[in-house]
């Protein structure tokens, strides 16, 4: 019975959000608060939740500190540079563009946290994205696939938990991995191109000015489609999805967000971060915050203090030093105040969702039924039955639920027809290009919540991309006989 609710109740918020029937926060909560009462366990949903809540605690503070520090970095201009050599780049071109994201999310995601990943790449794309008109679940599709495939790095999370929880070296597990993982990436970038061409082909080649240079769709008068906009709105007011001629201007992003008041404001507030006047640049200070944030991704990576702690000395100094007038620091607060909110609530709504899973057995009952249904036949293949199970079981639970509840099941029966665990260590990466869109993730509310994409939007864009990716990936570690 357990099972078949854990499985329902998932369904019914996958379902819900996807359809826009609730907000994402409120179904965190109040599904699995229902499901908690038909399991007959109603009276414990206060323990579960707060359990879920101490687990997730550590992860929201660390989310609130990192966006306030990145949010301070990109108000003083520490990555004006970064946008202005991703423009020289980009050209006005979505195929570029689209490639440049994934490369600025893959190099970004070598610090192993995907929240600053996420910061620094909509930080730095969110304007362009604007004003091409491009649509901005391409950014977040994009740049969660590729964040998904780099996790696997030994400081990323994953690969680490595999190690602890089969008592392995993290080495002897990334290393050879390393050439699917490649292939992983490679197909990253593959369909970046794809859909920036689709993106070429719906807008045409742009300009950065207000006049938009029209090629391949000079003789198309027909209506045509964003990738993803149910419910969008585009500047000019423009559903996004209406008619449109090629001549025209106003297409939708595919946000999802609401129409702001007019659609030369919708614009400006797009291209806010790349003003090069703004009264909060610290010139002077550049070489200080590229320092101290260098430093701060250095001791992240050692892991010389817990990522909250750090995020938080970060945050406290970098407020200080750039802006030392109490006014002027609780202005800065207050600019960052409504991603700080939304974000870190989204997060304790998730250890609601998170805590009836796990609290309930629901989680457990649904790992031991997927695993007693394997057929002995495929006992001696538990390397590629664990990488397929690896990406619906990292995208329904939490690394930690998996790594530690499902991997040492899965490298006992695989034990039993002489699989070594360390093959099932590797192959229990294959599911992270898809784990990271997971609505247990938190930092993809950081992703969502800055690109003002709806998470509905979001999901149904990139699960099948980040699915088939997975998929590209378990298909080189079979070709290379890694898995």
């Amino acid at each position: 019975m357990l099972t078949i609710l854990g499985f329902v109740m998932i369904a019914t918020f996958l379902v819900l959000i996807m359809m826009k029937k609730m907000s994402p926060m409120a179904a965190l909560v109040l599904i699995p608060a229902l499901f908690c009462v038909l399991v007959g366990q109603g009276a414990h949903l206060g323990d579960y939740v707060l359990k879920g809540i101490g687990d997730l605690a550590p992860t929201a503070a660390m989310l609130m500190f990192a966006i306030i520090y990145f949010g301070v970095m990109i108000d003083v201009g520490l990555f004006d540079p970064v946008v202005r050599g991703i423009l020289r780049f980009c050209k006005a071109d979505p195929v570029r563009v689209v490639v440049g994201t994934a490369l600025l999310a893959a190099i970004v995601s070598l610090d192993g946290d995907g929240s600053t990943t996420f910061m620094i790449t909509v930080s730095a794309l969110y304007p362009l994205y604007k004003r091409l008109k491009m649509s901005l679940v391409v950014m977040t599709g994009v740049a969660a696939t590729a964040n998904g495939v780099m996790n696997t790095l030994p400081w990323g999370g994953p690969t680490a938990r595999a190690a602890t929880a089969l008592k392995l070296d993290a080495g002897d597990i990334f290393v050879p991995m390393i050439p699917a993982l490649a292939v992983g990436l490679v197909a990253v970038f593959a369909l970046a191109y794809v859909l920036g061409r689709r993106e070429r082909k719906r807008l045409g080649v742009l300009t950065l000015g207000d006049t938009r240079v029209v090629t391949e769709a000079a003789d198309e008068q027909e209506s045509e489609q964003v990738l993803v906009g149910a419910g969008a709105v585009g500047a000019g007011g423009v559903p996004a999805g209406g008619s449109r001629t090629s001549g025209g201007t106003g297409t939708g992003t595919g946000s999802g967000a609401a129409p702001s008041a007019g659609g030369p404001r919708d614009a400006d507030d797009g291209l806010q971060t790349l003003d090069p006047h703004r009264a909060t640049l610290r010139p002077k200070l550049y070489w200080f915050n590229a320092a101290l944030t260098v430093a701060l991704l250095t001791l992240l990576i050692l892991q010389a203090l817990p990522i909250p702690v750090l995020f938080l000395l970060g945050a406290a100094l970098a407020l200080t030093v750039n802006f030392p007038h109490m006014k002027d620091q609780k202005a800065r607060i207050a600019a960052h105040a409504e991603n700080v909110l939304n974000v870190s609530g989204m997060v304790f709504a998730a250890a609601v969702f998170t805590g009836v899973l796990t609290g309930t057995g629901m989680v457990e009952h649904m790992a031991r039924w997927l695993v007693s249904g394997i057929p002995d036949a495929l006992g001696p293949h538990m390397g590629i039955v664990t990488g397929v199970l690896s990406i619906p079981l990292t995208y329904f639970m939490s690394n930690d639920g998996f790594y530690f509840g499902i991997v040492p099941i899965l490298a006992e029966a695989g034990a039993a027809h002489g699989v070594a665990p360390v093959e099932i260590a590797r192959a229990s990466l294959v599911g992270q290009a898809l784990h990271m869109s997971s609505p247990l993730v938190p930092a993809v509310y950081v992703l969502v919540g800055m690109a003002k994409v709806e998470f509905g939007d979001h999901t149904r864009f990139t699960v099948k991309w980040a699915a088939l990716t997975s998929l590209v990936v378990l298909g080189a570690g079979l070709l290379f006989g890694i898995l």
